[in-house]
């Protein structure tokens, strides 16, 4: 089954916290400095903020899946279609270690396909983990982003969830 995922950056995490709580009635699932997350199951939803993204307001949308077979079957059906996509691959992202795949949709929004294998202590797989990581790849253009967010450098090399 696949779950949609929505990620907002914000610039206060409390502020955030508190008026995403009150909408969906419920306390994140996942809490940090710098990061929240619902996994809500009405709606059938993973949303996530964090001050990490480069940018306030929609950061990227995804879907995640629950098994390799049916990430595999997305990646599939997007290749099928001649979508380019990225392969990331097994990653730490968003305190999860994760394997994805991202698109861009004809708006220049970023899409990521995605299973969760585990959790992790670090909000990205980099140790020179910064309050500037963004949360898509260097390779899928974000057109919206801020000017430092997503450019490979010398310590920020990939993105994040």
């Amino acid at each position: 089954m696949k779950t949609m995922h929505i990620h907002v950056g914000v610039d206060n995490i409390e502020q955030g916290v508190r008026f995403y709580s009150a909408m969906f009635a419920a306390k994140p699932s996942k809490l940090k400095d710098d990061y929240a997350k619902w996994e809500l199951t009405d709606p059938k939803l993973n949303f996530a903020i964090s001050t990490r993204s480069g940018k306030k307001g929609l950061d990227h949308l995804g879907l995640q899946v629950d098994d390799e077979k049916e990430l595999n079957a997305m990646r599939e059906q997007l290749v099928n279609a001649d979508i380019s996509t990225f392969d990331e691959g097994e990653t730490g992202c968003c305190y999860a270690e994760s394997d994805k795949s991202w698109v861009e949709d004809p708006a220049g929004i970023a899409w990521e396909a995605y299973r969760t294998m585990g959790e992790a202590q670090l909000f990205s797989g980099q140790h020179n983990d910064n309050a500037s990581a963004c949360c898509t790849p260097a390779s899928i253009p974000v057109t919206s982003a801020s000017d430092d967010c997503c450019e490979p450098s010398d310590n920020n090399n990939t993105g994040c969830c």
